[in-house]
């Protein structure tokens, strides 16, 4: 059953990062747009399918980044893993998805054939969107699981009284 709710975790990592990085494949086609003097060639010469659909690779290294992160921090709760740290597994699971082609070559799950570009060429190309897209990703994963766990804040002082008084803590207050 634990096996379960990880990979339930894992699968849900990967559609929540599928979903941020579709809209970074939109952001990018607005930039592309906006700035052609940038060379994008680059980058649409080896990712030349519609831009939301990074929420592809976007899946998968949202799913490394779980495995990764379930890994390497096992122990660790919330609040005590740093930004710094939780950037750096997102790094690992983009290069995880970086490498995830090339290993679906080498056991014969997949075939090179028909690609004209050099292994380098993809890796250079792809490398920065991949691994800074799962940077950034890590780290707003980080930052919203943070706010999810915060406790709410009273918004007036009557609710503060109230909760006091929940807690036991009158008594304190009368001696």
């Amino acid at each position: 059953m634990k096996w379960l709710k990880r990979i339930r975790g894992a699968v849900g990592m990967g559609v929540t990062w599928a979903v941020a990085w579709a809209a970074a494949g939109l952001a990018i086609g607005v930039a592309s747009v906006l700035t052609p003097a940038l060379p994008w060639e680059a980058f649409f010469s080896v990712f030349d399918a519609p831009l939301p659909a990074l929420a592809v690779p976007g899946f998968f290294a949202g799913v490394f980044f779980s495995i990764v992160l379930a890994v390497a921090e096992r122990r660790q709760g919330l609040r005590q893993l740093t930004a710094k740290r939780f950037a750096t597994w997102g790094a690992v699971g983009g290069v995880l998805l970086l490498a995830f082609p090339f290993v679906l070559v080498g056991v014969g799950l997949a075939s090179a054939e028909g690609s004209t570009l050099s292994t380098w060429r993809i890796l250079v190309t792809l490398g920065v969107p991949f691994v800074g897209l799962s940077v950034l990703t890590a780290s707003a994963t980080l930052r919203v699981a943070r706010i999810a766990e915060a406790p709410a804040l009273p918004s007036s002082p009557e609710l503060e009284d109230e909760r006091d008084l929940q807690d036991g803590d009158a008594q304190a207050r009368l001696r």
